[in-house]
């Protein structure tokens, strides 16, 4: 019998070790219809070897049993390499959070595999996610054009690209990845080839480069493509592939040639790329330029030869701009010995053409742009952007959109292709006279691409109303304070229409631009600066606008309203040792930068301190319950000439004093346990980084439950302390959080609650920093126990059943029965205290053995939690001590 199992055993090792032949290899998809799709598997073997797969074993990973899918061609490629083609389709349960990994698994390796420890022992696998998901329109893979099985040379450069074609434009991203066994875990031993200098794969453009190989042989490496769509993945191939090293040969073909262009759509791109070879070379090109609507073409300008070179030739169209570039793969492989190879990547982005002849039309308050309907049919709208004078930027070769850098402002977005015209009325308030108002259009398209920004046009409104330039606090005061208020006078009114004479009237609105009432008036079109009086400027900020009115023969025509401007309204916010200051305008020109002003509290000057572009600044370093004093100046001016340029104005003047109101850090805590002493030590440490750094003490909180409220147990009064022992508590079980308390009596939030659960029983655990004394052990936690033999009798020793010390439990419910079931004795009594008697007659039980049930309600962080106890206990009578 022993023979026959080892001759068996012989003939399967025989089999297996014969049986291997995988090389390479990847699993590919295309999507049907509904949840239905197209998986094709390849994979490439060794042709000597007497395994033959007609058919591969199949995960579909949606949980399905393991299936079969039939191999439709093998083709046999020489260098005694054959590939496999296998193909079939499978339906999907429905959409999923989570990938279905469709895997493919099969013994076993081709032998002697470099860096593949044992490789004729080795499951050869591969894998390809596949995402359903109701967000994204169903994703087809990307489709690898060029074979994973090369040849590369000892102490030259390997270079190998995929050739990954995505007809869904989606997003690739190439990693180097180790090869995997059964169950798509990492081999034993795995080690990436050898290199002079390093391996490493570009992980947008895909080109795998080996600089350069060391040892010949046959290695192994997998390529991760993982695809994305609007940020998100989509899904993934796991492609394994085997490069084999040769020595003793000339270098490998070199392609030369631009790497990276773009092209605007409907014109022609032609790129040659020159190729020099130890042998005849033979060139080709794969990518997806070659497989959509008006396709590129590539073609060798000589038969092979060892100089020679491809033309790519590429007449685009609009159809093709898309945000993503295309990729071109060009391969060169010699005619020599080992058939070396090179390939050359190419990045091509198509870009929308720009909108032409962009015209901008000034009206009454209004900008109106007009420009011509782009020649490409795709795009799905246009979009605005303005900015304040003129931008100086012209766009880069390459370069689509508007980037943010250049000032613009995304203004408005068209409806259609066929919007071509957009009035600029700044959503309703009207445009600012006295500014340059610039614009470029950008045409967008449904895939996210954008065209190349149009040319720059620029137009200003006419200066026909007053054109407010100061709002200046002149005096601070909460009665008598007093703000400048001053205008450009219009320069192109109608004159004919409105030949004058001219009045201004001057309105004033308190806290708010709405309710504004008259003020005053001034006598003639040159009178354009007035002083507002008896105002609370200290408290108030105050708006304004000019009027201006024709008056020719008697008439009161309004000729036009100005831009509302405000001043500047300063508040101070106090803190530790600080104060912010933050200030408020509503002006229409541009405030460039604010000096922030502080007064000398000796020379009584407000002094400059600092310069900001922004609208608020913290002044440090200052001493609490101390006076400080502010003043901030606004420098600004409109985009177009005719004003006065700098625009200065300044705010009221006030005071604050830093005060400390920032609390402290809440500690750090944790909690050590000790159930012999029945104690919790707490143990902090003091967080004071972004907060009050002058803590003095520390309050303690504490809570028996989860469900309960925090207590004050206790305060710490050095400021330094890092410990507390709370002792003499009924139980260690509760939470504890701790508060730091400052100087001035700021007191922080709480920590982080620490709790404190019960160690034995069924409760849920501790929370937090939690741990047990050194010297604490599982024993000395007190669990809940009960003896199992009792000796009744008068020697006062053993005499009753009581459980052993105990901690955490607030009530039980003890039933002691005798061997016919019959209860004896019952109690909640966690002590239990059954001195052997019958509780019902009080007669004394018999010895013998006493089964119990004891339910022992437990207290836990989250109440009472029960635990049955079951056992039992033997009854032994001192028999000189029992009664007759």
């Amino acid at each position: 019998m022993l023979k026959k199992f080892l001759y068996l055993l012989f003939i399967l090792l025989s089999v297996k070790s014969f049986a291997t032949h995988n090389r390479a290899g990847e699993i590919t998809f295309i999507h049907i219809t509904g949840f239905t799709y197209e998986v094709t598997v390849v994979t490439y073997t060794k042709d000597s070897s007497p395994a033959d797969r007609p058919e591969l074993e199949i995960r579909w990973g949606d949980n399905s049993p393991l299936d079969s899918i039939d191999r439709i061609s093998d083709i046999y490629l020489g260098n005694d390499i054959k590939k496999n083609i296998y193909i079939a389709q499978h339906t999907y349960p429905g959409n999923s959070p989570y990938p279905y990994i469709i895997s493919v698994e099969d013994p076993n390796r081709n032998a002697s595999i470099i860096n593949v420890p044992n490789s004729v022992n080795v499951v050869f696998y591969i894998q390809t996610e596949l995402y359903i998901n109701p967000f994204i329109v169903a994703n087809n893979s990307p489709i690898l054009q060029n074979p994973p099985i090369d040849n590369a040379c000892v102490g030259s450069i390997y270079v190998h690209n995929p050739g990954a074609v995505d007809v869904d434009g989606d997003s690739l991203y190439y990693t180097l990845h180790q090869s995997l066994k059964e169950g798509g875990v990492p081999i034993a031993g795995y080690q990436f080839p050898q290199a002079s200098n390093f391996i490493s794969i570009d992980n947008y453009t895909g080109d795998l480069v080996w600089d350069s190989p060391i040892t010949q042989g046959e290695y192994n490496i997998a390529i991760l493509i993982e695809e994305f769509r609007n940020g998100f993945k989509i899904g993934s191939i796991l492609r394994d592939m085997q490069i084999t090293v040769v020595a003793g040969c000339e270098p490998p073909p070199i392609i030369t040639g631009i790497t990276d262009t773009c092209v605007i759509a409907g014109e022609i791109l032609d790129v040659d790329y020159p190729t020099t070879g130890s042998s005849a070379v033979t060139l080709t090109a794969t990518g997806m330029p070659f497989i959509i609507s008006n396709p590129a073409f590539f073609q060798q300008m000589t038969s092979p030869a060892t100089v020679t070179s491809g033309k790519f030739y590429w007449e685009t169209a609009c159809n093709h701009v898309r945000i993503n570039p295309y990729f071109v793969s060009i391969k060169a492989i010699d005619n020599g010995q080992f058939h070396l190879a090179d390939f050359h990547t190419t990045s091509i982005l198509v870009i929308g053409p720009k909108p032409e002849n962009v015209i901008a039309n000034v009206q009454n308050n209004s900008i109106n742009l007009i420009w011509d309907k782009t020649k490409c049919g795709q795009v799905q709208n246009y979009k605005i952007y303005r900015k304040l004078g003129p931008s100086g930027w012209s766009p880069g070769q390459c370069e689509t959109g508007v980037p943010a850098s250049t000032g613009f402002q995304l203004i408005a977005i068209t409806s259609s292709i066929n919007d071509t015209t957009y009035a600029d009325n700044n959503n309703g308030s009207g445009l600012i006279p006295g500014e340059d108002y610039c614009y470029r259009i950008v045409a967008s398209y449904p895939n996210g691409a954008k065209s190349i920004a149009s040319d720059e046009v620029c137009a200003q409104l006419i200066k026909d109303v007053p054109i407010i330039t100061n709002v200046s606090v002149n005096t601070t005061s909460t009665t008598n304070g007093s703000i400048y208020l001053a205008w450009s006078k219009p320069t192109e009114h109608d004159t004919i229409q409105y030949p004058g004479p001219y009045r201004y009237l001057i309105y004033r609105g308190e806290q708010t631009s709405s309710n504004m009432i008259l003020l005053d008036s001034t006598a003639t079109i040159n009178d354009t600066t007035y002083t507002d009086t008896l105002l609370n400027t200290l408290n108030y900020q105050y708006f304004y606008r000019i009027d201006i009115y024709n008056l020719t023969a008697g008439a009161h025509d309004l000729m036009g309203k100005s831009t509302i401007a405000s001043s500047i309204f300063l508040n101070l916010i106090p803190s530790d040792n600080q104060l912010t200051l933050v200030w408020s305008e509503s002006v229409p020109w541009t405030n460039s930068q604010h000096v922030i002003y502080r007064q000398n509290p000796f020379t009584l000057i407000f002094d400059s301190i600092a310069t900001t572009t922004n609208n608020t600044f913290i002044d440090t370093g200052l001493v609490n319950l101390t006076t400080y004093c502010y003043q901030v100046k606004s420098i600004g001016s409109y985009s177009s000439p005719g004003t006065i340029n700098p625009i200065i104005n300044y705010s009221q003047e006030t005071c604050a004093q830093p005060i400390d109101n920032v609390i402290p850090c809440p500690p750090s805590l944790c909690v050590e346990f000790d159930c012999e002493l029945q104690q919790n030590t707490l143990h902090w440490t003091n967080q004071n980084a972004g907060c009050a750094d002058d803590v003095l003490q520390f309050n303690i909180y504490k809570k028996d439950s989860i469900n309960g409220e925090y207590v004050f147990i206790a305060t710490i009064s050095n400021g330094t302390d890092s410990a507390y022992i709370h002792d003499h508590i009924f139980s260690i079980v509760g939470c504890y959080v701790i508060t730091a308390i400052d100087s001035v009596g700021n007191e922080s939030k709480f920590s982080d609650s620490v709790c404190v659960d019960n160690p034995n029983g069924a409760c849920e655990g501790n929370l937090g920093c939690v741990y047990a004394t050194d010297e604490t052990t599982n024993s000395e936690c007190f669990q809940y126990r009960l003896p199992n033999v009792f000796t009744p009798g008068t020697d006062n020793h053993n005499d009753l059943i009581t459980a052993f010390p105990y901690r955490f439990v607030a009530s039980v419910n003890m039933q002691i029965f005798n061997r016919w079931g019959k209860l004896v004795y019952q109690t909640t009594n966690p002590d239990i205290l059954w001195d052997g008697t019958h509780q019902e007659n009080n007669k004394q039980c018999v010895d013998g053995t006493y089964f119990y049930v004891c339910t022992v309600n437990e207290i836990c962080l989250d109440g009472i939690e029960p635990r049955i106890l079951k056992g039992f206990i033997t009854l032994i009578r001192n028999k000189r001590a029992s009664k007759p």
